[in-house]
């Protein structure tokens, strides 16, 4: 049983759920759903608002069990760097970093076991070696450890923010002004629990741009991430009125995407540094981008 506080008076029960127990608020409307949760003793809806001083009953499910890592190799994965340490990866569009509930398809763990690649044992045991993540619609480098020393030295890196992570993203229009900083909060969207958007009281999340080539109709901007929130990219440039071409999850132009023959965002991880957990030294990886990128930026390029 938990006493409802002051401070969320008036609140949404999903989302001061979430905020009590550090949930997502999907995760925390899932419990709802499910009769997990009841108010005063009655039961409750997602969107009934929370009295202070009320009392916050909640049944938590068993845990799910831990998703398999199946080795599965993954067409276009390559391995761009292996030592004894960690595994430079570049991931094509439509794999995931790690087995999830839901997810049915090829992931970076799985390709890197079919490729008898082993990796740090440290993590949950879905997503060992893990230590940052892209979305399945986003290609590009990234990073697993591959020994627990690595684990813990990169783990700690992404937390202290001394990983560098440069993207490219191909956004529409023009952004004004064409080099900037966008300090914006993120949390779920308040309507659509499968988006994020910038929302006050949000977590702090800083994304640095700087547009590289423009076009008529869109600009590249190489963007240099100082926090990592899940949709950090999209969201902030669809908060700017700049959605990244392709991503018509956060508003862009659907007719610009065919146009483009683009069937999904329009973003790429392109390089990654960060100090090498053996000896500190500093290493620098770079992606080259796909094919269905690169014929979009030759497309705009021709029109010119």
């Amino acid at each position: 049983m938990l006493p409802v506080p002051d401070g969320l008076e008036g609140m949404r029960v999903d989302a001061g759920l979430a905020k009590l127990l550090g949930l997502s608020r999907t995760a925390a409307a899932e419990l709802i759903e499910s009769s997990g949760v009841a108010l005063d003793g009655g039961e409750v809806v997602k969107s009934d608002r929370l009295m202070a001083g009320g009392v916050i009953e909640v049944t938590l499910p068993e845990e799910e069990p831990a998703q398999p890592v199946t080795a599965e190799p993954v067409e276009g994965m390559r391995i761009l760097h292996h030592d004894e340490h960690i595994v430079v990866v570049d991931k094509p569009v439509g794999v995931a970093v790690h087995p999830s509930p839901g997810w049915t398809g090829p992931t970076v763990l799985g390709g890197l076991a079919a490729a008898g690649v082993r990796v740090a044992s440290s993590g949950p045991a879905e997503r060992q070696g893990v230590v940052h993540r892209l979305d399945a619609g986003t290609t590009g480098v990234m990073v697993v450890a591959a020994s627990e020393h690595a684990y813990t030295v990169l783990k700690r890196a992404f937390k202290e923010r001394t990983v560098d992570k440069w993207y490219h993203a191909l956004v529409q229009g023009l952004p004004d002004p064409t080099r900037g900083t966008i300090d914006a909060p993120i949390d779920r969207h308040p309507r659509y629990d499968y988006r994020f958007a910038v929302v006050a009281g949000g977590k702090p999340s800083v994304t640095h741009y700087e547009v590289i080539e423009a076009f008529r109709s869109a600009s590249l901007a190489e963007v240099n991430l100082e926090t990592g929130r899940t949709h950090q990219i999209r969201v902030h440039f669809a908060g700017l009125r700049h959605p990244c071409v392709g991503d018509l999850t956060y508003g862009a132009d659907p007719a610009l995407a065919e146009e483009l023959g683009l069937r999904r965002q329009w973003l790429h991880a392109r390089r990654i540094g960060f100090a090498h957990p053996d000896d500190g030294s500093r290493v620098e990886f770079t992606s080259e981008y796909p094919d269905d990128l690169a014929s979009a930026l030759d497309t705009l390029r021709a029109r010119t």
